[in-house]
């Protein structure tokens, strides 16, 4: 059984230590650093943090007046109201300047799961990735958003990560060293491959275990950056592989399976199946159930991978 960290625990250690490293960086709140766990930069560096209220537009617009002005601003609010209630200040004045402002979306995907789907947020990252000048970062696990906070912070325009609320299994060990717009590949296989991003990588690594032990051997990669997206590592494995899965806490509309089936109809067709949620509203329940019901289970992604595999033989 993998350790497992709250990933908010995780992000507000890494958001400390970064803090100790770079007296430009920020942080701001719409009143949910008791949530994300950004209190405890609030509580390190007191004169650096600044809650402007539930006030998501304001929470942008104040993150980019810093961001012009020499700062470093991590910006947090929940992910359905980043992706909602604040777009047009995200597109108008953080995209369209190329604002240099760090937007931290908490409790994404189902995760704050029995708060129900005004608070689930399925469609952001086909929001967010729709925006020009936007970088889109998911991290699988604990180390993941440690290795890339710092990447977060140098990287120069507008950043949406996308947060877990809950606890998640430590997927790697400390030779792991993730690097915006690199995928990672964590298992290698010559069947189909397997691109997972955020919470679903633990089911990813699970699948493909179960799938090896049905003659199937699939490579699994990381793909920690939805925006841009690692073409290089896409097309190799659509090429040396011939078939593709996508698995995503999140429509398959326009997020990680939507941006590979871009890429791939144009340069390297080849079957491809996308696992998450299908077009549809989510319902209030338990974290793992709600995962399992909408079409994320481990066996969805095994079922995905055999259907791939037997396309690419047709």
């Amino acid at each position: 059984m993998a350790e497992l960290v709250p990933m908010r625990k995780a992000y507000g250690e890494a958001l400390v230590a970064l803090g100790q490293q770079n007296s430009k960086v920020v942080v701001l709140s719409a009143d949910v650093h008791n949530s994300d766990h950004s209190y405890m930069f609030e509580d390190a560096f007191p004169d650096r943090f600044f809650n402007v209220g539930i006030a998501e537009q304001a929470l942008v617009d104040v993150a980019v007046g810093l961001a012009l002005n020499g700062f470093i601003p991590f910006a947090n609010t929940f992910a359905a109201f980043f992706a909602t209630r604040a777009v047009e200040m995200v597109r108008t004045h953080a995209c369209y300047g190329g604002a240099k402002i760090k937007m931290m979306a908490a409790y994404a995907g189902l995760s704050d799961s029995f708060d129900g789907p005004t608070h689930h947020t399925v469609t952001d990252l086909a929001i967010m990735r729709s925006l020009p000048n936007m970088t889109i970062v998911v991290p699988s696990e604990a180390g993941s958003l440690s290795g890339l906070l710092a990447q977060i912070a140098a990287w120069d325009g507008p950043v949406y990560c996308r947060l877990n609320r809950n606890e998640v299994p430590v997927l790697f060990d400390s030779s792991y060293t993730p690097q915006i717009g690199k995928a990672y590949t964590a298992r290698d296989g010559g069947d189909v491959t397997i691109i997972g991003c955020g919470i679903m990588m633990g089911r990813v690594l699970e699948a493909a275990e179960q799938l090896h032990k049905n003659g199937i051997s699939a490579r699994v990669l990381e793909m920690h950056t939805i925006k841009p997206l690692d073409n290089n590592a896409v097309l190799d494995a659509a090429r040396t592989t011939g078939a593709l899965v996508t698995a995503e806490e999140h429509s398959v509309i326009g997020g990680l399976g939507g941006a590979v089936a871009e890429l791939v109809s144009d340069q390297a067709p080849v079957p491809l199946k996308r696992v998450g949620v299908h077009d549809r509203f989510t319902e209030t329940g338990p974290y793992d159930t709600l995962l399992d019901n909408y079409g994320m289970a481990v066996a969805d992604i095994v079922s995905a991978a055999q259907a791939a595999v037997s396309a690419k033989k047709e």
